[in-house]
């Protein structure tokens, strides 16, 4: 919403659940909407391009959307957009049968093949970009007011789960640095905090936190047991020095095997992008951008040197620079 506010070729709206309208707030071009009056919806307006943000659900009323108008469905797990018909019926019975079978019988799940096929797929990371798909460049970096502060601060946004992200290295990794400190090796009048920019989703998690943190004596952290709101996310993300992103490559979804950067993006590039950090990411996390930094074997040392790099956030991904690759790529998919 806001990469479009001011554009002069194109006008937009969104039709959101009312639980999303409520996070946006008031404007005009935003609608509440859900699956049952959707279709409904969209034949009020004469659309040159009608978007889809995920098709994870409601893959009955998404295929109806295919069928009737010029459509793009942003592609978030590339296995599972090739996935068949038979592939979805063997992975109903895996996990989450009963959530599963409720897909199947009331939303259309043996659909998803039909939409993924019938619509034009877009990505939002450049390393997923292969034959099939476009990217589509929405994440431009904002003007936020730069703090200085006395404390060295790592920020590692996204939830608290060893499913997605490696915490049991990052605890190994403080622990060392800790004893750093006690041994002399890192100068005692050094400050430095890691910030867990996410809620603790798992109980394990949360206790290996806890325990961390009453070993610790000389680096802070801070973590949350709630879900972070939008204004203290803002306001660690501009004081972050470094962004630490530990992400577990292999993942999944709906049974099918994901790989962060070449099946599946993580959402802490548009973290990056947004607010002007360097991203320290595993080494073997395929990517091309020069924010985008390999963790090397002394991540702590590494953070150190990073201290005097900068990349200019500003120029690259203005947003008029951003809006007008935007605009092109829009004036492709209705042409297509």
């Amino acid at each position: 919403m806001e990469i479009m506010e001011g554009s002069q070729l194109f006008s937009v709206d969104y039709y959101f659940s009312e639980k999303i309208k409520k996070q946006v707030g008031k404007d005009a071009s935003v609608y509440i909407s859900d699956c049952s009056i959707i279709t409904g919806q969209l034949k009020e307006k004469n659309y040159d391009l009608v978007i889809i943000g995920t098709v994870h659900r409601f893959f009955s009323t998404f295929k109806r959307i295919v069928q009737q108008y010029n459509t793009a469905v942003i592609a978030h797990n590339l296995n599972f957009v090739k996935i068949s018909k038979f592939g979805l019926l063997k992975n109903m019975f895996r996990e989450d049968i009963i959530y599963r079978l409720k897909l199947c019988l009331e939303e259309g799940l043996l659909y998803a093949p039909e939409v993924y096929q019938k619509a034009q797929l877009l990505v939002l990371d450049q390393s997923l970009l292969s034959e099939g798909y476009q990217l589509l460049p929405i994440f431009y970096t904002k003007n936020f007011e730069e703090t200085e502060h006395p404390v060295f601060t790592v920020v590692i946004p996204g939830g608290v789960s060893q499913k997605r992200r490696d915490y049991k290295k990052v605890f190994s990794k403080i622990k060392e640095l800790e004893n750093d400190f006690r041994t002399g090796k890192v100068l005692k009048n050094k400050l430095i905090e890691f910030i867990f920019l996410g809620k603790i989703t798992e109980k394990k998690a949360l206790t290996e936190i806890k325990d961390l943190e009453r070993t610790l004596e000389y680096v802070n952290i801070t973590y949350f047991t709630e879900r972070v709101s939008q204004d203290d996310f803002e306001r660690w993300m501009t004081k972050a020095d470094i962004l630490w992103c530990p992400i577990q490559q292999d993942t999944e979804f709906f049974s099918q095997q994901e790989i962060y950067g070449h099946t599946k993006m993580t959402g802490n590039i548009g973290d990056a992008i947004k607010y002007g950090k360097l991203a320290v990411f595993p080494a073997d996390y395929p990517s091309e951008s020069e924010f985008i930094i390999p963790e090397k074997e002394n991540v702590m040392a590494q953070f150190e040197e990073l201290k005097n790099i900068s990349f200019d956030f500003r120029t690259q991904f203005s947003k008029a620079t951003v809006q007008a690759e935007l605009e092109k790529v829009l004036s492709d998919l209705i042409s297509t």
